[in-house]
């Protein structure tokens, strides 16, 4: 690939758009898609009666690319994507689409842009965002005529500029991000919609992370605003079971990297008041990998793990292991990378 004359500062990057080559979009009419189409233009139009803007009806997914010490530019567990998206689209009547059509675009995409993943050793990676949104003119609720399935690509640094750096959070219990047995175990973007207030409230009191308690009894932990909640006391790895919880790919492989430690996995119900027995916390998601969370304030009391200066042992080895499969530092034991070239 040639980076030359890019003139960008691949270890600064923000979390934020920059603009690339091309996205690649599929249609869906008369019950079949297209074939998938590479274009430049960062614009879609629809009819301003398209179903995704009146009714919601839309859904999208959040995976990176990376670059391995060894030169390869790798997707990590596309797949899952695909799987989380087909839950996703049945809940919400959108169109199924194959595993193969769904990965051989993804890995299209990247290579089409393969010129924007960033080199490895910055610390960067190229996220990439699929996503699935229902057009054409329909006043009346029900599903869209048509579809659009697109997927956009753009270099990234990490969410929060700190890193593995700790951060605090605040409990929300003014607001929710999903309703009971609602759609929150999908990726929609209505449950981002409906966490902003509760976000902001963080945000206002001088925390950058919400969390929120389950929208029935708000008695146990659900998620932080963006991430799934993660915490460690003693060799056990735990995490909330929630219908409400959006179920996280990077959750999923942690679980999965701690029980090849030797860990215990608890995935269970976790009570608010429980919360602050627990050695480590942190907020999990691609965006975020693992972000350690060293306070947590609920009620006006703050709860406190470990330093504020660094994360704990267990979280920071949890995620040297995952960002060494994703690097290529580790052996990809679990067949995780999807290689691009």
């Amino acid at each position: 690939m040639n980076r030359d004359n890019m003139n960008i500062d691949w270890a600064n990057l923000p979390f934020g758009y920059f603009k690339t080559d091309c996205n690649i979009r599929f249609y869906h009419r008369d019950g079949k898609w297209s074939a998938g189409e590479l274009v430049t233009d960062e614009t879609i139009t629809m009819h301003m009666a398209a179903p995704c803007l009146h009714y919601g009806q839309e859904a999208f997914e959040g995976m990176k690319a990376f670059q391995t010490r060894d030169g390869r530019i790798v997707i990590f567990r596309p797949s899952e994507n695909w799987k989380r998206l087909q839950k996703t689209s049945e809940r919400i009547f959108l169109p199924p689409m194959p595993e193969e059509m769904f990965v051989e675009a993804v890995k299209k995409v990247v290579a089409a842009n393969i010129k924007y993943v960033p080199p490895y050793g910055t610390g960067a990676s190229l996220y990439i965002r699929p996503f699935l949104i229902g057009v054409g003119a329909k006043v009346g609720l029900g599903p869209a005529p048509e579809y659009i399935f697109a997927i956009f690509v753009t270099p990234v640094g990490p969410y929060y500029k700190g890193g593995l750096t700790p951060v605090k959070a605040m409990v929300i219990t003014e607001f929710d991000r999903a309703a009971p047995d609602g759609v929150g175990d999908c990726k929609v973007g209505g449950n981002y919609a409906a966490g902003l207030p509760g976000a902001d409230h963080a945000k206002q009191h001088g925390y950058p992370v919400p969390l929120f308690l389950d929208p029935k009894e708000k008695k146990y932990v659900d998620e932080f605003g963006t991430s799934n909640f993660i915490a460690i006391k003693g060799d056990t790895y735990y995490t909330p079971s929630s219908k409400s919880i959006l179920p996280s790919i990077t959750n999923d492989s942690l679980r999965i990297i701690a029980a090849d430690l030797g860990m215990k996995i608890e995935r269970r119900p976790i009570s608010i008041d429980e919360v602050s027995s627990f050695d480590e916390v942190g907020a999990v998601g691609t965006a975020a990998v693992i972000t350690p969370i060293c306070g947590i304030n609920y009620q006006g009391k703050e709860m406190l793990f470990g330093s504020e200066e660094k994360a704990g042992p267990v979280i920071t080895k949890l995620y040297q292991n995952l960002t060494g499969i994703q690097y290529g530092e580790l052996e990809d034991k679990f067949n995780w990378l999807v290689e691009v070239r």
